[in-house]
């Protein structure tokens, strides 16, 4: 928390833009219950602060580990193996999980 002037708190989590939209395909949708989540933001984030505030939003569920098995794309991009550290995402953007699939 932050003080305006004046003194008055500001809550600096709040957003100033687009979220960042998380979609869940397949068993994350499940392990989530949702087909996406609307995470609200001030500025960019990283995959890995995404990854954590997306399962944040469904304690005590499966979901955690869904996303850890899951290919992974930031707008129509894949992550591949890039580090999470390291893959910005920002405000509007759409990251999409995408688990593992049998089949051919």
């Amino acid at each position: 928390m932050g003080t305006r002037p004046g003194g008055d708190a500001v809550d600096e989590t709040v957003s100033t833009g687009p979220p960042i939209t998380v979609r869940y395909w397949a068993s994350a949708r499940a392990a989530a219950g949702v087909e996406s989540d609307a995470l609200a933001v001030s500025g960019p984030l990283t995959l890995t602060d995404v990854v954590r505030r997306a399962a944040a939003m469904h304690p005590g569920t499966r979901l955690p580990g869904v996303l850890e098995a899951c290919s992974v794309l930031v707008g129509d991009q894949p992550v591949k193996s890039r580090e999470p550290d390291t893959v910005m995402v920002r405000p509007g953007q759409i990251v999409e999980f995408l688990p593992p699939f049998a089949g051919g």
